[in-house]
């Protein structure tokens, strides 16, 4: 019998692959941008006097920057996935808990459905949660550029 995970992107062996890679092609893109980023950049991060290390996707201490990166497309229904909307929130969290002096940018795959890019749609349906400061840019894979959204 043949197990099935219907959670498994189409085409690839394991999710994580999958993470891995756009945090190489994310760190590719950044180095050209000038900045060198670290895999698994560690800050403590927490509410109050109370912290705990955090490991984001990429990051630097000089300068001070936290990446966090997210593949993540449309379901293969077209809808909206709504359990990796609570991920981009738990990051948005993240950010805000983390030091202040560091830059803050959630990185994620352009995907459009309809026109809208899923990264469009998290801002218009979750902006009200996305912290002052944080910067949310998308690249597209077809023409390896990324655009800052805010």
């Amino acid at each position: 019998m043949i197990e099935v995970n219907n959670f498994q992107r189409i085409g690839t062996d394991h999710n994580t692959g999958v993470g891995e890679k756009f945090e190489n092609i994310a760190r590719a893109f950044f180095t050209k941008q000038g900045l060198n980023l670290e895999r698994n950049f560690s800050v403590p991060i927490g509410v109050g006097d109370r912290k705990k290390p955090h490991r984001f996707d990429l990051g630097s201490s000089t300068p001070p920057v936290l990446v966090e990166c997210k593949s993540h497309t449309w379901t293969q229904g077209g809808n909206m996935p709504s359990a990796k909307m609570t991920v981009w929130n738990e990051a948005m969290y993240y950010f805000h808990i983390a030091p202040k002096q560091y830059r803050k940018i959630m990185f994620v795959l352009k995907h459009s459905r309809a026109g809208i890019s899923l990264a469009s749609y998290y801002l218009r349906t979750h902006g009200h949660l996305v912290p002052d400061g944080i910067e949310i840019w998308e690249f597209d894979a077809d023409t390896n550029t990324g655009e800052k959204l805010l």
